[in-house]
């Protein structure tokens, strides 16, 4: 049982793998962020896409991945449990049987414009002109690997080729070596009506050839560190059935691979020094659908800004605060209070750029600077060299700041709950709020006064400001932290300690919560929170942390 009283959502492939991986017991905070209906965000977010990518089995067993295209408003929700598509599948999609007869299917919505994306596990309800998906699971993702692209709409090809073959073409394997997205699906059948049965739709990407073909029908695809849930390599531990998709974005075309994977734990040696484990695939089957698609994508690379180091401020033992100006002298690309930056950075010995994306703590307002405050990470590859290499002077690349996470509509109460660096994003959001009529309280939590960053900011700005408030929570405090003047309370925050905070705000039921910290620390404070009655529509959070630390170590 997990820390909501809900059966374990997670099935013994993955529990398996999490235990392999040493990540601890994720059921325990992971069952608040796996439901099984669409919030309304989700609905939200999948009714406005022009496309979902599906997993599932054709009526021979093999496991296929597909692309599902339509007009504008093509998906809707008619209820929390369901999504519709209203458009017409091709015959030649390997999943065109199971979308008439019925069956499991998982599916992710992605944005890649704004990398934003969501998946879920379903069910397919037969009959009617449209394909109705019944709800099993759902979750949200981060947006790392994921390259940012807009698309645009084409006339349909007069005529679609579908190559069927039992390996690679040499034209295949180009199209895999420039690659730097693709798709897994994946699966899993348990006992009857079980939350996790049925199929995983999930996204990979890196640099272009991150995955490896080792022969025409052999593929080596790296696993980084992710959300810890680890459903493709748990299904893939449990069924090595397998299905890839890859997207030629520029032309529309798909290619689709069915096969039988398995899961090397310790790649020492491998492609990518930077993979935690790989997934080797056996290739069974090919189907090359040219032009298959209205959609067509374009990497928006151009919108990148070289950006230069001017100072570094250690703020904490392991915190440092990176300030950036652009090197062409014009002003930076505007960012909302919460959102984050991507940044590209060449490491020695990587193949490509290193991305990754950090919040903003600096105020949003200015566009002479960005600052990021960042967390050295022992595993972390790019915290590394930031914090043991980076020097001021050195020069980096940037895309326009992103994410949705922010200050949500309404004039009641904010309450920001924060713990170690996830600090970061709420501190534009403070800066926001200070001086205007919505109230604020910012609520944060380290473990003494070592590693407590940023607090004399707040400090400011609730000195400053009458509609701030704060209050800075030590977990351990150091022999030398003094309570009133470096922390307020001892202890951990708690779901009660954030009632009162916005109970004190005097509108409780128009309070919204924002979060940011390590994921268990979020799923307790939100069971908290929906236990007291708190809508989940007014509760926000952004995650962060390493994944999988150690493990490969551990090897």
């Amino acid at each position: 049982m997990t820390s909501l009283n809900k059966p374990n959502p997670f099935h013994a492939g993955e529990r398996a793998a999490q235990a392999r991986a040493g990540v601890g017991d994720v059921a325990r905070w992971a069952g608040g962020f796996i439901r099984d209906a669409l919030p309304e965000q989700h609905r939200a977010f999948h009714t406005a896409l022009p496309f979902l990518v599906l997993s599932g089995a054709d009526a021979q067993g093999q496991v296929w991945t597909t692309l599902v295209e339509g007009d504008d408003g093509f998906i809707t929700s008619p209820d929390p449990t369901h999504l519709v598509l209203d458009t017409a599948i091709s015959k030649q999609d390997p999943l065109a049987d199971r979308f008439t007869e019925g069956g499991d299917i998982g599916g992710l919505g992605i944005e890649l414009a704004t990398r934003r994306r969501n998946r879920f596990s379903a069910e397919i309800q037969p009959g009617g002109s449209a394909v109705a998906l019944r709800m099993r699971q759902t979750f949200g993702n981060c947006p790392q690997y994921i390259h940012p692209r807009g698309l645009q709409r084409v006339a349909p090809a007069k005529e679609v080729t579908a190559q069927r073959t039992s390996e690679l073409t040499e034209d295949q394997i180009t199209l895999i070596k420039g690659a730097d997205t693709l798709f897994i699906g994946s699966g899993h059948q348990g006992a009857a009506g079980a939350r996790s049965n049925g199929y995983d739709a999930s996204h990979r990407g890196g640099a272009p050839g991150f995955a490896h073909v080792a022969s025409p029908r052999r593929l080596l695809i790296p696993d980084y560190a992710g959300n810890n849930f680890f459903n493709t390599i748990g299904n893939l531990m449990t069924d090595p059935r397998i299905g890839l998709l890859l997207v030629d974005f520029a032309s529309g075309r798909l290619l689709h691979l069915s096969g039988r994977a398995k899961i090397d734990w310790s790649p020492e040696g491998a492609h990518d020094p930077d993979a935690w484990r790989m997934i080797e695939v056996e290739i069974d089957a090919v189907i090359d659908r040219q032009a298959a698609l209205r959609l067509r994508w374009q990497r928006l690379d151009d919108r990148a800004r070289k950006l230069r180091l001017v100072e570094r401020v250690k703020e904490a033992e392991q915190i440092s605060s990176f300030y950036f100006t652009p090197v062409d002298g014009q002003p930076l690309d505007p960012a909302r209070p919460g959102q984050h930056l991507p940044i590209a950075v060449q490491i020695p010995g990587q193949g490509g750029p290193t991305k990754r994306s950090y919040s903003l703590s600096g105020r949003a307002m200015d566009r002479s600077q960005y600052r990021l405050s960042i967390k050295r990470e022992e595993q972390g590859l790019m915290s590394r060299f930031l914090h043991d290499t980076l020097r001021p002077g050195d020069v980096i690349e940037a895309m326009p700041p992103e994410g949705s996470f922010g200050i949500p509509k309404g004039t009641g109460p904010v309450i920001l709950i924060s713990a170690g660096v996830g600090l970061t994003p709420m501190l534009p959001i403070l800066h926001a709020l200070a001086g205007k009529e919505r109230r604020a309280c910012s609520l944060h939590a380290a473990r003494n006064g070592r590693e407590s960053a940023l607090a004399s900011e707040v400090n400011a700005l609730v000195a400053q400001h009458a509609n701030v408030s704060k209050c800075l929570f030590f977990s351990r405090p150091a022999p030398g932290d003094q309570r009133g003047i470096d922390f307020d309370r001892a202890g951990h925050i708690t779901a009660a300690e954030v009632i009162a905070a916005a109970e004190g705000l005097g509108r409780l039921s128009e309070a919204q919560f924002l979060m940011c910290g390590p994921r268990p620390f979020l799923s307790d404070i939100k069971a908290g929170l929906e236990a007291q009655g708190v809508p989940s529509d007014h509760i926000h959070f952004e995650t962060f942390g390493p994944s999988a630390q150690g493990a490969k170590k551990a090897e």
